[in-house]
This record gives structure tokens, C-alpha cells and sequence, in this order.
């Protein structure tokens, strides 16, 4: 049996990058609370490829009103959504305002594969895997107890959890492969350890398994997810927690799904006093466009994925490549024997298989790189070669899967970082320099979580949210941001 789940604390993300000219708190209410979009504009640093900047007061302010507008319902935007709420000043008015046209999870991140686990193909512990590991849990839990409380209201309700606990098996694909998966496997999480099978041991958890290697790697720990469920309910708890909290504190907390299509990011800049925004219903505001709504919002964090693109301010000017990646779902027919089990883990080879049910799985993923086409939709015949091509990748492995049958497909767009010495790091920070903006509203991204979006989500949101809250650019560690200083397009 796999030990408990036992949080980790993450040290030193923000102590080790202070200085005494920066905010030593980047959430202590003096510093928050004294914004004004005035100061921020007489504060703001110009100069060089970082965006530090900070806003500091003499004595402390209370900001009446606080407004946030996020670009994109996926794992990124949820997560900035939930930590903007969580953490801005208690004593202020709050609005986050969240803009997408395909609604949630209707980008890459609701087509995700939804395995989740801190680890690399070769079972290394990937950069800062701790602390991406801890703060994905975190939302998770989240999202867990707003879907039950949910269910709970809802006594018709038939959908079930949004986390499946049943870990993930990784087969050795060479006799090279098998030398560095146990030399990784000795160094792991306490809360996400590994642990080495031979073929019989591999074959005792997942009958009909092909371990050719004789050396597979398990992650009891490991989890998997339902990505649109997950990301619904991570709303409904941005919902709970809004209203939670204006309850307590007096002081309205709003929190919007606009479907909506931003074209540029001036729109959200401009200054119009007679426009302000309101609490809908059902929280959920649908317009075909923004023609009609110009509001000046405090910060703008764009979370689009690939999407970032088709932002003018933006096209062209990010390290960003994309990939196109097809996911199948497969059934096995109702007269089929062998079905999966319930306790058996996903399989993680050269296509993964991320079992839902005994009989439903979804399959991927496909590599199509410089994509332009962010339609989820697939045709019937490139889901068929996908879904062949899947197969003869998963049936090394798995070759029961052949008895599968073919439900249909979706495909996802994903943002791709440039390879840096700590892996495919994300890309965060300021935007306000690079996109030459001098208006009062600050402009933040996060972009670039390639196949990991699931994994980095939680912390790059938690970081992303709390650089906006104080308006410092330097709580966010530099790895994140270090790809500013080779974009040539800082404008200064």
C-alpha cells in the first residue's frame, strides 16, 4: 500500500529574491492597500527587460475597488482566479472578471489527459516538483469539496468524483531506459514515491500488461483527473469562496465568466466610468463580443495558451512554439470480456492510457508541431489515423487495447516553452514593457505550460496572482521570467 498523501512545504520562493528596496511582503495590506492606478503609473519601471515594479506608500490606504480581468477558462486561469480571491486584501471590493469565448475548458486544458504526478519520462523529479506537486493537490482538494458539496445539493445529480486515486504504471521502453528509471526511482517524493516492478509484479496490477524490459516504474501516488469536471468545479469553489467571503467581510467579492472574445488588450485598458461591472445569477455573463463593454481594469493576466497569439499586442513576440496533440476515447463493446479494473493505474509508455471506467479510456497524445488549427474538433479521418497510430504505440505495451472500440476524439493546441537548463519552464511576469503599454493597467502572462498545464497550474497562478496583488514582479522567481532578457522587443 502506498503511504498518505503528505504535503510538502515549499522554502524559499520568495525570501531568497528580496532586497531592501522591494516590498518585504508582497501581501501586507500597507503596501496592497496603498494602490492607486496614479501611483502605479508614477512607480512603474521602464527600464530593461524585467518589469519591476513595485508600489509603495508613506501610510496605509484602503483600496475601495480592485479590478481583474483574466484571458482564458483553463487550468491557468482558474488557478490565478482562485488565488487573486484568496489572497487580495480582505478590506477591499474585488472583481475578477474571466474572459473566453469557448467557455471552460474549451481550450487544450479540457482535452488534457489528466494524469498528474511531479515526474519526468525518465522518472526524474522534475524542476521545482515539489512545490508544482503541493500546490496542484491543493486545488485539487479544492475542486473536491465544491464538486461534493455540490452533489450533495443537488440530489439528482448522477456525475462522480473529479479525482481518480489508482496511480500510474510506466513501462521501460529500452534496456537504457531501465539503468536511469532505477537509478531516478531512488530519489522521489515521500508524497509521491516510486517504486521499481518487475514483468509478474507489473503484470499482478494490470493483467494483459507487456513489460518488455522486465522493469516498469509504478507511482501509487500518482493521480488522474477528469479535466472539464475538474475545472468546473474549481469554479464553482471561485464562486463559493467570493461569496463566502463577502458575507464575512461586508465587502463585495464578484466573480464573472464572460464568453466573450477579446481582440486586443486595449480593450480591457481603456477608461470608461459609466461602465462598471455587475454580479450576474448564474455568474456567467454570455456576449457575443466586446464591442459594447470598454472598462479600465487594474490588471489584465493573460492564461490563453496558445491562443496568446491571436492577441496583436502579443502575436509574434513570445518564445512559444505550438503543438497540436489528438486524444481518443475508446469503449470496450458491452458483449467484450476484460475489463479494466477498477483499482488497476493508468499506463504511461509512448501513448498514454488514462482509464475513466472498466470499459471507457482516453488515449493520447499526438504531436503535431506548429499547428495553427485550435478547434477542438476532429474530423473522422484524421481521428481514425490518430487513433491507429495511438494504438500501435499503446499496444506494446497494453495489447488488449486493440479490442477497444473507437468513440470519437477531441484535439488540443498546446503552448510550448523554450528548453532552458531547468527543463520546459513556463513563462511568467510583466508584460507592460513588451508590449509598450502606458496606460494605468499592469499586464501579466502565464504561458507556456506545454503538457504539464495540470501540474504547473497551481503554482504559477499562486505566484502570478500574488505579483499582481502587490504589483512587484519580483516575487516571482527569476526562472520564470529569465526569458525576457533574450526577447529583442522589450520595448523600454
Amino acid at each position: 500500500m502506498a503511504p498518505p498523501l503528505e504535503p510538502l512545504t515549499a522554502t524559499g520562493l520568495l525570501s531568497s529574491r528580496l532586497n531592501p528596496l522591494q516590498n518585504p511582503n508582497p501581501l501586507n495590506p500597507i503596501f496592497v492597500g496603498a494602490l492607486s492606478r496614479r501611483r502605479r503609473r508614477g512607480n512603474r519601471n521602464g527600464g530593461g527587460s524585467r518589469c519591476n515594479v513595485l508600489c509603495t506608500a508613506t501610510s496605509p490606504r484602503t483600496m475601495s475597488s480592485t479590478r481583474y480581468a483574466i484571458l482564458g477558462a483553463g487550468f491557468a486561469g482558474l488557478s490565478v482566479a482562485w488565488h487573486l480571491l484568496k489572497h487580495t486584501q480582505k478590506g477591499s471590493h474585488v472583481c475578477v472578471d474571466i474572459f473566453d469565448e469557448t467557455g471552460i475548458g474549451g481550450g487544450a486544458s479540457g482535452v488534457a489527459g489528466g494524469l498528474l504526478h511531479p515526474y519526468s519520462p525518465k522518472a526524474k523529479l522534475l524542476w521545482k516538483g515539489a512545490e508544482f506537486w503541493k500546490e496542484c493537490l491543493e486545488l485539487l482538494a479544492v475542486a473536491e469539496q465544491a464538486n461534493n458539496a455540490q452533489r450533495i445539493k443537488e440530489t439528482d445529480c448522477v456525475d462522480g468524483g473529479i479525482v481518480l486515486r489508482r496511480g500510474i504504471l510506466r513501462p521501460a521502453t529500452s534496456q537504457k531506459n531501465v539503468e536511469i528509471l532505477i537509478e531516478n526511482a531512488s530519489s522521489c517524493l515521500e508524497s509521491c514515491i516510486l517504486q521499481t516492478l518487475d514483468e509478474k509484479a507489473a503484470q499482478f496490477l494490470i493483467p494483459g500488461l507487456c513489460a518488455p524490459f522486465d522493469l516498469a516504474i509504478y507511482m501509487p501516488g500518482a493521480v488522474s483527473i477528469q479535466p472539464k469536471r475538474y475545472l468546473q468545479a474549481l469554479f464553482s469553489a471561485c464562486q463559493n469562496l467570493a461569496n463566502d467571503q463577502s458575507k464575512s467581510t461586508g465587502k463585495e467579492r464578484i466573480i464573472n465568466l464572460r464568453t466573450q472574445y477579446v481582440s486586443n488588450l486595449h480593450q480591457l485598458s481603456e477608461s470608461h466610468a459609466n461602465h462598471r461591472p455587475t454580479r450576474s445569477s448564474q455568474f456567467v455573463v454570455s456576449e457575443p463580443s466586446l464591442d459594447n463593454f470598454t472598462g479600465e481594469y487594474d490588471s489584465v493576466i493573460v492564461c490563453l495558451g496558445a491562443r496568446v497569439n491571436t492577441l496583436p499586442e502579443l502575436s509574434g513576440k513570445l518564445p512559444l512554439r505550438t503543438c497540436r496533440g489528438i486524444v481518443s476515447e475508446l469503449h470496450l463493446p458491452t458483449a467484450s470480456r476484460g475489463e479494466y479494473a477498477d483499482q488497476s493505474p493508468s499506463i504511461l509508455s509512448d501513448a498514454w492510457l488514462a482509464f475513466q471506467g472498466p470499459r471507457q479510456v482516453y488515449m493520447g497524445s499526438t504531436w503535431d508541431w506548429n499547428s495553427k488549427i485550435y478547434d477542438q474538433n476532429v474530423s473522422k479521418e484524421e481521428c481514425a489515423r490518430a487513433t491507429e497510430e495511438l494504438i500501435s504505440r499503446a499496444s506494446i505495451f497494453y495489447p488488449e487495447i486493440r479490442r477497444w472500440s473507437l468513440v470519437g476524439a477531441k484535439a488540443g493546441l498546446r503552448a510550448m516553452p523554450p528548453l532552458t537548463e531547468n527543463g520546459s519552464v513556463p513563462l511568467l511576469g510583466c508584460l507592460n514593457d513588451l508590449i509598450g503599454d502606458r496606460t494605468n493597467c499592469m499586464f501579466w502572462l502565464v504561458g507556456g505550460l506545454g503538457a504539464r498545464g495540470l501540474l504547473y497550474h497551481g503554482l504559477v497562478g499562486k505566484l502570478t496572482s500574488q505579483a499582481a496583488i502587490s504589483c512587484d514582479e519580483s516575487v516571482i522567481p527569476f526562472e520564470f521570467i529569465d526569458w525576457k532578457k533574450r526577447m529583442p522587443c522589450i520595448v523600454s
